[in-house]
Order: structure tokens, then C-alpha cells, then sequence
């Protein structure tokens, strides 16, 4: 196969692709928004598990550079109560299997895997079309266009790929993460760094879906991940310029765990989910297909971007395999795809691994509560 992939989309999993793509030596042009790698900030950390994200970081011929990317002791977690108590703790003893790494420095070990000029760096893709020879073009915001008789979308939850195969669209999840960081936390925020602890702190509210989850990132940075599950009308009102709002909706719990909101070194962001529906399939569409959340958006459960790489490792490799069937390697992949898309999360293999085979009760209780929810 020599035509190259067009992939739109610098993502994790557009660059998996691409980096697979390359190792059985396909050529591949990535297609990106961002004005360059270090336009903006890549996100925090990410837990990158052992059957999926690493099976896909194996494939693109990387694991020894990975391993070189994780944060020892990253995979210690706490569980609080409202009050600050602690009703779970789990040491990193380092024989767990999803091994804590950053983001962005995750992103660049796969751009710097790449050909140089493999990627096209303020391209932000503003539509697509099939045109009368079956071949794909894509109009960017700048004007130009390209044509491809192979493209990829993995261009997210707003992706532009995708009304090429389906009319699905996002939809309001009912929750939110309210981002905070706190910078220097041991010597400047030290009540919050000792509640954090070593690694992921989780401590849920009385109210299901909300919750203040922050981990522990490179040196002594906290990155808080405030959850609120509520209409969309209420965040859309949410005045970001203060987090004591915010804060009040968690009235009453321990000042330690308040000052993960209300002591921020940042401005607090606002990120509403949006989740594409479950079980939406569409039909083969010749010499196209999508990979990540472009496919298969969900509201934030630990497995985007793990899936989103094993997406773009598994295309990559049925490409591979079917060098003069390009039809028959999409189709493989889809099919594999959509299952694991429309497989739900496996929840006791998941306590598992977290837990070991004592999870603690009132997490088995807030998990049939979850369950219960509508969003």
C-alpha cells in the first residue's frame, strides 16, 4: 500500500495510527488544528492500561521509550469521606497495570516516533465531501483542501469526518469536571497535598455524580478534577471568574479538601461531557473510517484515550495486513471497533484491579447508585 492515510487529527489516536502506519512503512499525513505541538497544554495525566493503551504503544514499537514516560508512585490512589478521613488507600508497590505518564509527554514521544513532515500543523479541518470518483475531500479553515482516496477522522467529539458515515452527534452527558491546579502544593498547599497523597485521591458527594477527584502530576503539582452532575442550563450560567461557587456546592467538607477549588493557581475551566449514543453503527463507507472519540465519545470513565490509541494501533495493523484490500482492512477494523465500543466497562474486573479482591463497601454501594443514574 502506498497511497497515504490521511489522518485528520493530532490526537493520541491519530498519531498512534500514524506511528503504526509507519512501522510496516505506510505513509501517513496527519492533519492538526493546533499551530504547532506546544500550542496549548495537553491535558494531565493519563493511566494507560495494560489491555488496551499498552497493547497499542507495543504495536507502534514504543514501550521501551513509554516506560521511560511513567511516574513512579503514580499509581498509589485514596479514598476520603467528606470530612477528610480516609476510607481506602492503595500504595503504588509497582506490580500495578496502568502505569501513570503525562499526557502531552505521551503526544510527543508519538510525534517524535514520526517522519519529519508528517504532521500539517494549523490545518483546522471545517468540513468533508465524497466526491463523484469516491475519492474524500477536506476543506480547511484557511481555504485549502486536500483529497485523499483514504481518510481517517480523528478529530474528537466535534469531529467533521464523521458526517461522512453517520448523523449521530454529541449529546449532554449530565455531568462536568470544573479543572483546577494547584502549583508548589507540598510547600504552598500542604493540607491539600497531604490529603492528595502520593497519587489519585476520590472523595464523592451525597449527591451521585458529584464528586472532587485530583491527582498528583510531575513534582508537586495537584490537578483537581471537580465533578457536578446538573442540568446543562446550570453550567452554561457558571460564572468562571470565581470558584467560590463552585466550592459552595460542597458545603461543609473538610477545608482541605475545599482548597483543591478555592485555592487554585489557575482559573478554573470548564469541561461539559458530551457522549455519542451507544450502539450507533453505520455502513461501510468506502475509503473511510474513524478512530476515538470521533467514533465512540463518551463522558470521561478512564478509557478514552486508551481506546482511542487501540483504535489507531488495530487500523494501523489491518492496513498492514491487507496491503491490496483496503475495503477489507477497514471493514475488520470497524467490526472489532464497534464491539468494543458498545461493550460496557467491565466494573468488577475493574474494582479488581484496582482493589485487589476486597473493594470497599461504600464503593460498591456508589457504583449501584451511578448505575441508577439517567443522564
Amino acid at each position: 500500500m502506498h497511497t497515504p492515510v490521511t489522518i485528520i487529527g493530532a490526537g493520541l489516536g491519530g498519531l498512534t495510527l500514524a506511528r503504526v502506519l509507519h512501522v510496516h512503512g505506510i505513509p501517513a499525513e496527519v492533519y492538526e488544528a493546533e499551530s504547532s505541538p506546544m500550542a496549548r497544554m495537553q491535558g494531565g495525566m493519563l493511566d494507560i492500561h495494560d489491555y488496551n493503551g499498552q497493547i497499542a504503544v507495543e504495536a507502534a514499537g514504543l514501550m521501551a521509550e513509554f516506560r521511560g514516560l511513567v511516574l513512579e508512585g503514580r499509581e498509589a490512589m485514596r479514598i476520603l469521606d467528606r470530612d477528610g478521613s480516609v476510607l481506602f488507600e492503595k500504595a503504588d508497590d509497582g506490580t500495578g497495570g496502568r502505569p501513570e505518564v503525562q499526557r502531552g509527554e505521551l503526544r510527543q514521544l508519538l510525534l517524535d516516533a514520526l517522519p519529519e513532515g508528517t504532521g500539517r500543523w494549523g490545518r483546522k479541518a471545517t468540513g468533508a465531501r465524497t466526491l463523484d470518483d469516491g475519492r474524500h475531500e477536506v476543506t480547511f479553515a484557511d481555504g485549502g483542501t486536500v483529497v485523499t482516496s483514504l481518510l481517517v477522522g480523528a478529530d474528537g467529539a466535534w469531529s467533521r469526518v464523521r458526517p461522512l458515515l453517520t448523523d449521530a452527534v454529541p449529546e449532554y452527558a449530565g455531568t462536568a469536571f470544573v479543572e483546577t491546579y494547584l502549583y508548589e502544593a507540598d510547600t504552598r498547599h500542604p493540607e491539600a497535598a497531604k490529603a492528595v497523597g502520593g497519587g489519585s485521591m476520590f472523595s464523592n458527594g451525597p449527591t451521585p455524580g458529584d464528586a472532587i477527584n485530583a491527582h498528583r502530576e510531575t513534582g508537586d503539582t495537584l490537578h483537581t478534577y471537580v465533578q457536578l452532575s446538573r442540568p446543562l442550563e446550570w453550567f452554561e450560567a457558571l460564572d468562571l471568574t470565581d470558584a467560590a461557587p463552585i466550592a459552595r456546592e460542597f458545603d461543609g467538607w473538610a477545608p482541605e479538601l475545599l482548597a483543591l477549588i478555592t485555592d487554585g493557581d489557575t482559573p478554573p475551566v470548564l469541561r461539559v461531557h458530551y457522549a455519542l449514543p451507544v450502539g450507533r453503527r453505520w455502513s461501510r463507507v468506502p475509503g473511510v473510517t474513524l478512530v476515538g472519540d470521533a467514533a465512540h465519545l463518551t463522558a470521561p470513565n478512564g478509557e478514552g484515550a486508551n481506546l482511542a490509541m487501540l483504535d489507531g494501533a488495530e487500523l494501523g495493523q489491518a492496513l498492514a495486513a491487507h496491503p491490496d484490500d483496503v475495503e477489507a482492512a477497514l471493514a475488520e477494523y470497524e467490526q472489532a471497533m464497534f464491539v468494543r465500543a458498545e461493550t460496557p466497562t467491565d466494573e468488577a474486573a475493574l474494582l479488581e484491579s484496582l482493589f485487589g479482591g476486597e473493594p470497599p463497601q461504600h464503593l460498591l454501594d456508589l457504583i449501584a447508585e451511578q448505575e441508577r443514574l439517567v443522564y
